[in-house]
């Protein structure tokens, strides 16, 4: 998938434009501009712009930041979604990179034995740790561990590979924090909606929930950017038909993903101004409380 990319073509947030022209600024719509605010993503024009320290800002969002006691917004850019905008904005996807790597190494090197410790599974007889094993029987962390192994080099190379095509733009649009909470929530949705449906002795890892999260969330950001989104669906559908016809492949993950990415990502983007930490990861906390719904129905049926 390409990467998001900063100055996108197409209709301006204010008054009529030419399909093909660039944005107008909104405050003198008679000129065209291919730079946007970088905390509110309006149109401005040369005349409108206040440098930050990344970017430009417009001056009704210097303006909200004077007076309150603390530094500028002009100096505290922010992202689209209300994250404060970082040196490295791909930093958070290079950790959880790195951390899948680690956990692929260590299933390479201690064995069976690790991954059978870790992976999801509902309830069943582990002959590697020779005893009964799963989420419902006290180890929910599995939910969170299964995120980080995977099955095999070409399982884990793809999974970094879609990781980073979609997770840098992602993080860059969203913040660090928000970008993280979206990562996780969505894995554990996978997981959990796996924990839920799926054979209680069938064993499940990878990072495919949380990726499919991204898509989801990748498809909210591009629609409200108005930028074409069929490369990424193009993307989506080929995976999915992946996921439905290949053996052995843990649907539930990927739809329990995508779902909640789709959720959590149009809370990301959408949420006003005003309240926007509050319907952000209000969203999230509603996302996680059906997780422990399912987790707990599942687990009264297995015990």
């Amino acid at each position: 998938m390409d990467k998001v990319p900063g100055n996108p073509e197409g209709p301006g947030d204010h008054g009529p434009q030419d399909a093909q022209s660039l944005p107008a600024c909104y405050r003198h719509p008679d000129r065209e501009t291919g730079v946007r605010c970088t905390r509110c993503e309006r149109p401005i024009c040369p005349d409108c712009m206040v440098s930050a320290s990344v970017g430009f800002q417009c001056p009704e969002c210097v303006r909200d930041g004077s007076g309150t006691g603390h530094a500028p917004d002009a100096a505290r850019p922010r992202t689209l979604a209300g994250g404060t905008v970082a040196a490295d904005p791909r930093l958070v996807t290079k950790i959880l990179i790195g951390l899948n790597l680690a956990a692929f190494l260590l299933q390479q090197t201690v064995g069976d034995r690790f991954t059978s410790r870790f992976q999801l599974v509902g309830r069943g007889y582990d002959s590697v740790l020779n005893s009964v094993q799963g989420v419902a029987e006290g180890q929910p962390y599995r939910l969170l561990t299964s995120m980080f192994l995977h099955n095999g080099l070409t399982h884990i190379a793809f999974n970094m590979l879609l990781l980073w095509w979609m997770g840098g733009p992602l993080e860059e649009a969203l913040g660090r924090a928000r970008y993280f909470v979206l990562y996780v929530v969505s894995g554990l949705a996978g997981g959990a909606l796996t924990y839920l449906i799926a054979a209680q002795n069938q064993p499940s890892v990878g990072a495919s929930g949380a990726i499919y999260g991204l898509f989801g969330a990748t498809v909210v950001l591009l629609r409200h950017r108005d930028y074409d989104l069929r490369p990424v669906l193009i993307l989506l559908a080929v995976n999915l038909v992946i996921t439905f016809t290949v053996p052995d492949i843990a649907w539930q993950a990927h739809v329990g993903g995508l779902v909640a990415g789709l959720v959590v990502g149009y809370a990301m983007v959408h949420a006003p101004r005003e309240r926007r930490s509050l319907v952000q990861y209000g969203t999230c906390a509603l996302v996680l409380a059906v997780v422990v719904v399912m987790t707990l129905v599942r687990t009264g049926q297995l015990t």
